[in-house]
């Protein structure tokens, strides 16, 4: 049985999904694919985009700020307000 496109795009890294998806920015932008590849590359690259957002909010999640008493000693953490 042959794995899903999904399967491979989930095994990614940030980095190599990134990568992936510039790729296929550049190669749509260039014009010179069939319009039947284009579709193709463009829905992989909607999957692409959907899994860097899923680990970026992963990663955002997990960062915290650390908070300091008056004396600037380390007391405790809490989530990092993103806003």
């Amino acid at each position: 049985m042959a794995a899903e496109p999904n399967d491979e795009i989930k095994a990614m890294s940030f980095e190599q999904a990134l990568a992936a998806l510039e790729k296929i920015v550049d190669d749509l932008e260039r014009g010179d694919v069939p319009l039947d590849q284009s579709i193709k590359i463009y829905e992989r690259g909607e999957a692409l985009k959907a899994h860097c957002d899923r680990l970026l909010k992963a990663a955002e999640d997990k960062v915290e700020k650390i908070r300091l008493s008056r004396d600037g000693k380390p007391v405790g953490t809490e989530p990092l307000d993103a806003e």
